[in-house]
């Protein structure tokens, strides 16, 4: 039951900004932790996606600028964690172009001026999407694509190979099985379809299917795969899902 609560609260303070504290006897090394901050990944986007909606209602008032500080909050909510990760893949595409190597672009601490445009774009468009789908009170279904694109990242993480050093990765992916991803996904199918009730199947092979996309492209251009691939795939199928969402409205 510890490892449970460990990984719960392991899993909101590695991939959101919320406070969370620890005691220096806690053990997050433990297989059953890591099991747990697996299984809860999908459920941070869950609790993200909420604030990001009750926050809305509480500035509803304000009209487009309540819609945009609502959107900015979702990513400031995650601290930007995947939304930096596009600057980082964007930068070591180009530098591969230049013929350089695009792994050691990738973990340089500064960025290009190829990987702030790239940024720049995705949050115009991601906070538009956002406010768009707010503005139509298309609330629980921007909550289930937040569920949905991190449980496409766990299924990444089975599915690929991922450079060596990328050693958390590593130890997640151990801890991935088929049994397990199965017993996730019904549990946040469920969980989905008491929110939204239609169109679900839509947004789900949407979301994973672009996910996967992306992952394989990138790892096919650039020659490897690490956590900054992962966190550009969930931005992007996050994206679309939400394009595909407002589009079909």
């Amino acid at each position: 039951m510890k490892n449970i609560y460990l990984g719960f609260k392991f899993a909101f303070s590695y991939f959101t900004i919320l406070p969370v504290k620890f005691s220096q006897d806690d053990d997050l090394s433990k297989d059953g932790v890591t099991k747990s901050l697996l299984f809860f990944f999908p459920f941070v986007g869950l609790i993200l996606g909420f604030i990001t909606i009750v926050s809305y209602g509480m500035i509803e008032n304000l009209e487009w600028l309540g819609l945009i500080l609502s959107a900015v909050l979702y990513m400031i909510l995650y601290g930007f964690l995947h939304t930096e990760a596009i600057l980082d893949v964007a930068d070591a595409i180009y530098a591969k172009h230049g013929g350089k190597d695009p792994y050691k672009i990738i973990k340089e601490p500064t960025v290009g001026a190829m990987g702030i445009l790239f940024g720049i774009a995705f949050m115009i468009l991601k906070i538009a999407l956002i406010a768009y789908i707010l503005k139509f009170n298309l609330l629980y279904e921007f909550v289930v694509i937040a569920i949905i694109s991190r449980f496409a990242l766990l299924l990444n993480i089975k599915i690929f190979d991922f450079h060596k050093s990328s050693t958390f990765i590593q130890i997640m992916k151990k801890n991935i099985s088929l049994n397990f991803l199965i017993l996730i996904f019904i549990i946040y199918c469920l969980i989905g379809f008491f929110l939204i009730n239609t169109d679900i199947i839509t947004i789900i092979i949407s979301v994973i299917l672009t996910s996967f996309i992306v992952v394989k492209y990138l790892k096919n251009k650039l020659g490897f795969a690490n956590g900054d691939i992962l966190g550009t795939s969930l931005e992007i199928s996050e994206l679309v899902g939400l394009f595909v969402l407002v589009y079909c409205l």
